[in-house]
């Protein structure tokens, strides 16, 4: 921090992101109601089963990390996106539930929750009963939908809901104080227009573009936050252009088509009436591809060539 203030990461941290991550809930930008829950729980010195979802950037993380800093307790972090299988569940997760402990409490945080197995959500399931009396687990996710059942009865499920684009504009605005960078309002708003509600990329960005002690927003390297409105106005003309799509997805910068999924699926009746069946199962079966895909944006354009051939 550039004031030193307690509250955040230490200065050294080379990541705004990071460096800014709130320790306290005071510090967590909006959700307030959500906030006074956890604080409850805070105060008790234990929390319950939680499994927070939310877009991208809405801060799920910084919430499990948070807990994790305010309450005596052992715990492990574990990315589900890339250890994902049953293995993760049966050697970690309840290795770390049996072990011994001198403090009241154990927590894993199992991130971004929504990519486990199908099995090994069943798994999960069973260790979370298993071993109930002093662990505790936090879950987050994306798309909540992609977590089972059984597992969502078994935790309180919480949405983190992105702070206002006016509370995240003065966020960003307050971090380039507290660094010392120049800055003009209206590129904070270009950034939060662009990015909203995806504080980590607005971060990220920042870091990218600020030089001797100036915030210089380059267009060319803002991905499009609308690329998914884009690709849904070209699959929309009557004669789509493959090409034109492709290098929509191409300039999006995505490493992950999720959303692009969703969307497809959501507004599948505006670009292709009459076929809507075909193209929820081709949207399925480029869902699951990708989970197993090298490179993301190939299975994404061919998603759309299919589509495209659909429409023909």
């Amino acid at each position: 921090m550039g004031k030193g203030n307690k509250f955040f990461m230490k200065k050294h941290h080379g990541l705004l992101n990071e460096k800014y991550r709130p320790t306290i809930l005071k510090n967590f930008v909006g959700n307030e109601n959500l906030k006074s829950q956890i604080q409850h729980f805070l105060d008790q010195n234990d929390i319950v089963n939680m499994l927070f979802y939310g877009p991208a950037g809405s801060g799920k993380t910084t919430l499990a990390k948070l807990i994790i800093q305010n309450l005596e307790c052992d715990h492990i972090l574990i990315n589900a996106s890339d250890e994902r299988g049953i293995e993760t569940i049966r050697d970690k997760v309840s290795s770390f539930a049996m072990s011994a402990t001198f403090k009241p409490l154990k927590i894993v945080i199992l991130d971004e929750a929504d990519f486990l197995t199908i099995q090994a959500q069943a798994s999960l399931r069973n260790v979370i009963e298993r071993f109930s009396r002093n662990t505790r687990f936090i879950l987050t996710c994306n798309f909540v939908e992609r977590i089972i059942d059984p597992l969502q009865s078994r935790c309180q499920v919480l949405k983190v809901i992105p702070p206002s684009k006016k509370e995240t504009a003065k966020h960003l605005a307050w971090i380039l104080n507290e660094e010392s960078i120049e800055f003009e309002i209206e590129d904070v708003a270009t950034l939060v227009n662009q990015y909203y509600p995806d504080l980590r990329k607005c971060l990220n960005t920042i870091q990218l573009s600020s030089q001797n002690g100036k915030l210089k927003i380059d267009s060319t390297i803002l991905v499009s936050s609308g690329y998914t409105n884009l690709i849904l106005k070209e699959l929309s003309k009557p004669k789509p252009i493959w090409k034109d799509i492709r290098q929509i997805i191409a300039d999006s910068g995505q490493n992950s088509f999720e959303e692009l999924f969703k969307f497809l699926y959501d507004h599948v009746s505006s670009y292709c009436p009459g076929k809507e069946g075909m193209v929820v199962y081709h949207i399925n079966e480029h869902q699951y591809q990708a989970q197993f895909s090298i490179d993301k944006e190939i299975n994404a354009a061919s998603l759309i060539y299919k589509i495209i051939e659909l429409k023909s």
